[in-house]
């Protein structure tokens, strides 16, 4: 049997019901300091762009380069591509996410993977033959 999914005592219906201002008072005081602030422009045509998914007129994937927004209710359940530096990488929000900021869920710095070294990298590797 599945567990219901809570955030903060709140299910997922009860959270895409409350207002901003409601959903405020569960987030920790450094998002609700942001959320109180109000959204700058790119935020709010992202929400406007959420709206417009969540009502089925907007049918193209959400792409943002806003990694600072806060995950509020409004976007449970969305695949939002957010820019990764050079690539947009989706990101399923579950309700676990909320409170959090968009730009967590992706990796902008990547795992660097060396070759083996090349001739003349060390001073044993120059005595080598060459084949």
């Amino acid at each position: 049997m599945l567990k219901k999914q809570l955030f903060k005592g709140k299910t997922k219906e009860e959270l895409q019901k409350m207002s901003i201002e409601e959903f405020m008072q569960l987030v920790p005081a450094r998002e609700r300091r942001s959320l109180k602030r109000g959204f700058t422009d790119q935020q709010k045509s992202l929400l406007l762009k959420i709206k417009k998914t969540n009502e089925g007129k907007y049918k193209k994937p959400i792409k943002t380069h806003t990694r600072d927004i806060v995950v509020i209710p409004a976007m449970l359940d969305l695949m939002i591509h957010i820019h990764a530096g050079r690539e947009f990488v989706p990101v399923h929000i579950t309700i676990q996410m909320l409170g959090h900021r968009l730009g967590e869920f992706t990796q902008t710095r990547k795992k660097v993977a060396h070759s083996a070294p090349g001739l003349g990298a060390t001073r044993s590797s120059s005595a080598i033959a060459v084949k």
